[in-house]
């Protein structure tokens, strides 16, 4: 009976710590979605940039993706053979892939319509 109690408490206290963690990421969401709210109001022009160069750039980042696919696809039996021919597959489009991925992220993010607010849509 104690190890019974004694598991209760410990899921019980693990509730709570669950719920406290979600509270935070909750506030901390809020709070970045209200900064990014605040800075889209004042900049309305750049935000709108922002969209249109984040809707262009997905397209270019489709085709750059299309074209990193298929030269993996066409050489993946070499990157199993030659460690060598791996690296250089990762050295050419690795970092080009993270900065083409951040820029289109951030673009998407400062030119997102805003969320409707809770309950609606």
């Amino acid at each position: 009976m104690a190890l019974q109690q004694r598991q209760i408490e410990l899921l019980s206290r693990q509730c709570e710590l669950l719920t406290e963690l979600v509270s935070q990421v909750s506030l901390q969401q809020r709070q970045r979605a209200a900064e990014l709210k605040a800075w889209k109001d004042a900049n309305p022009e750049l935000a709108r940039s922002c969209r249109q160069a984040a809707e262009s750039l997905a397209k270019v980042h489709t085709e750059f993706l299309a074209g990193v696919a298929t030269e993996a696809f066409d050489n993946a039996e070499n990157f199993t053979d030659s460690e060598y021919a791996l690296g250089e597959f990762i050295d050419r489009y690795g970092p080009r892939l993270a900065h083409f991925n951040g820029v289109l992220q951030l673009f998407a993010q400062l030119g997102a319509p805003p969320a409707p607010p809770p309950g609606e849509g």
